[in-house]
Parts: C-alpha cells; sequence; structure tokens
C-alpha cells in the first residue's frame, strides 16, 4: 500500500510542532521535530517511488533517493545538520553536562527548522512531478 501522503502529512505536522515548540522556548524539541520533518518528508518520496525507507539519518536518506533523483549537494549538507539533533536533543548522556533543553537556541531552532522546511519544498516539488 503507498502511503506516501501520510508520510507527507505527519512531515507536515512535524514542522508545526516544530514552530509551536521554537515560539514556546523548546528549543531542543524544535531542533528535534524540524529532524522528524525532514526524514518523514524524504520517505513520503521514496515511499511514492516504491522504495524502502530505513534509518533516521535525513541525510542517508536524500543520498538514496539520489539514486533515483536529483538531489542537490547542498540540500544533503543541509540534513546532515538536521541529523545532528536526533539523538542530543533528547538525551542528557548525549552531552558532558546538563540537560539537552539547556544546551539548544533559539537561533538553532530557527536554523533547522528553515532547514527542514527547504528539504520539505524540495520534496513537495518531487511529488508534484509524479
Amino acid at each position: 500500500m503507498e502511503r506516501s501522503a501520510d508520510w507527507m502529512d505527519q512531515a507536515q505536522g512535524d514542522l508545526e510542532h516544530a514552530k509551536h515548540d521554537l515560539q514556546a522556548g523548546f528549543y531542543d524539541w524544535a531542533c528535534f521535530s524540524a529532524q522528524q520533518s525532514a526524514e518523514k518528508t524524504v520517505k513520503a518520496v521514496l515511499h511514492k517511488l516504491g522504495l524502502e525507507s530505513w534509518g533516521h539519518s535525513v541525510a542517508d536518506l536524500l543520498v538514496a533517493l539520489r539514486q533515483h533523483q536529483p538531489v542537490p549537494d547542498d540540500l544533503v549538507d543541509l540534513a546532515l545538520e538536521l541529523d545532528k539533533a536526533y539523538i542530543p536533543t533528547r538525551y542528557p548522556n548525549a552531552h558532558p553536562s546538563g540537560s539537552p533543553r539547556r544546551r539548544y537556541t533559539r537561533a538553532e531552532a530557527e536554523r533547522l527548522i528553515s532547514y527542514a522546511e527547504q528539504i520539505l519544498r524540495f520534496c513537495e516539488g518531487l511529488l508534484a512531478t509524479f
């Protein structure tokens, strides 16, 4: 069963969640939700193409997509930064001291949300061509 629309819907919801967390000052969760949005966005395209989408690395997913569609290098670079928000945003032992909620800034959250938006727009453009 092809469920790319469901993946994209969840990706859009995760992006909205990131923006709400940004406004509420939960910068760690805004960063994580931005990563989740980008991950699910790329998975939507892979599913639309009938391909498997394993793992949580946005960069790896874009590289897998690149085998079937052109993907700009700068988008993969953005994904590499988003990937760094997958674990450390949630687990205190990912840092030498302090909790994740004390280690992320508004600027980081804004930047990662922007990256997720760019990946989402790119993937929406691809989906529109299928």
